[in-house]
């Protein structure tokens, strides 16, 4: 497990180093990431475009590692994001949100396939009215 926590930290300090690239090497050369049981983004290429995504519209984006588990096959990798959305078209809202990966590890020590979970109406809603913030005005 404690090469597991290794694994875990290096990955966080990828996704804060605001380089794409640093976050899919992470991943097999076929991994797979699926971010709340939408479209699965397949090789490195297309995980390094979602990734790119988050990192160009939360430019001081910062991800926390808090922890991780183990379940049956996968560990389960529990972040939180804090950010401002201040990318192209972004809100000028901050987030802040927790959620996690589900790892399977490849025979190589890279994810093979990662299932990321969030809730996404939290997400939503702080995307427009900001963290803390009530929408029920």
């Amino acid at each position: 497990m404690d090469e597991m926590r290794d694994f875990a930290e290096r990955y966080t300090a990828a996704w804060n180093s605001q380089d794409p690239t640093q976050v899919a090497d992470f991943f097999t050369e076929e991994g797979v990431l699926t971010i709340n049981g939408g479209i699965p983004h397949e090789g490195r290429d297309a995980i390094a475009e979602v990734v790119a995504g988050f990192m160009t519209a939360f430019p001081d984006l910062v991800i926390y590692f808090d922890s991780l588990e183990e379940d049956g096959e996968r560990f389960n990798y529990h972040w939180t994001f804090i950010g401002t959305n201040t990318g192209d078209g972004g809100t000028g809202q901050e987030v802040d949100f927790s959620g996690y990966e589900a790892w399977l590890m490849g025979d190589d020590g890279l994810v093979a396939d990662s299932l990321g979970n969030f809730d996404a109406e939290e997400y939503a809603r702080q995307l427009e009215h900001g963290v803390g913030e009530d929408d029920t005005a």
